[in-house]
């Protein structure tokens, strides 16, 4: 079986604003000055616990800014000024692989299972994913567990998974577990960066990561063949 992870924010979904704002509402709560935005979304898709502590140091209130920011982005997800729209081109994307019969699809996010859930319904896909790991499923990116467990649940082997992700945290994560990865350029860190972390390749749009499905794509890297896992 062949297997195509997504992660979801800075891939799936162009969350960068709310979750800024949240950060800084979260670090406001604690007297805190807030990090730069680039700096804000370097941690994207890191666990909530993990990513503070990045920002903040082992001894910094991690415990604290995880809770503050969770109300936080609750709060701030109401208000259509921080609509979390899909990036342009992944709804017809996904449309087009969940039609295939030789490919599941899956998520590995560092969201809660909660955020994934409200994702997945307020686009009506309650069937398109196979399996779906979260920050409260395994340990976080770029620990390799969630796409172990990701592969466990609809029996693929690493040989036949492949991971899309827009940071090094994923290509690490899909390069431990011994899956193919494939970095994205419209999310939270740059080309370069996703190459040096193993990723095969780095594609610039929705299109072309559609094309790398379609059989068009014969590139081979990481010991994984991408158009063995793309053709028909």
């Amino acid at each position: 079986m062949k297997l195509v992870v997504f992660d979801v924010d800075g891939t799936l979904v162009d969350s960068q604003h709310l979750i800024v704002a949240a950060q800084g509402m979260a670090f406001a709560e604690h007297g805190l000055e807030a990090p730069a935005r680039a700096v804000a979304l370097s941690v994207v898709g890191l666990s909530l616990p993990q990513a503070f502590r990045r920002l903040v140091g082992e001894d910094g209130p991690v415990e604290g800014l995880s809770e503050s920011y969770k109300r936080a982005f609750n709060t701030l997800r109401l208000d259509p000024a921080y609509e979390e729209p899909l990036f342009p081109g992944m709804a017809d994307l996904i449309e087009r692989l969940r039609a295939r019969d030789d490919l599941r699809l899956g998520v590995a996010t560092g969201k809660s299972r909660r955020g994934v859930d409200r994702l997945i319904e307020s686009h009506g896909w309650g069937k398109v994913f196979a399996t779906i790991q979260t920050a409260d499923d395994a340990p976080s990116k770029p620990d390799p567990a969630m796409l172990h467990q990701a592969m466990a649940e609809v029996g693929a082997l690493p040989e036949t998974t492949v991971m899309i992700g827009d940071t090094t945290y994923d290509m690490d994560m899909a390069v431990s577990a011994g899956a193919a990865a494939i970095g994205v350029a419209w999310g939270y860190h740059p080309p370069g960066a996703l190459l040096g972390a193993g990723a095969v390749t780095v594609v610039e749009t929705a299109s072309a990561l559609a094309d790398m499905f379609s059989g068009s794509f014969r590139e081979s890297g990481a010991g994984t063949s991408i158009g063995d896992l793309a053709s028909d």
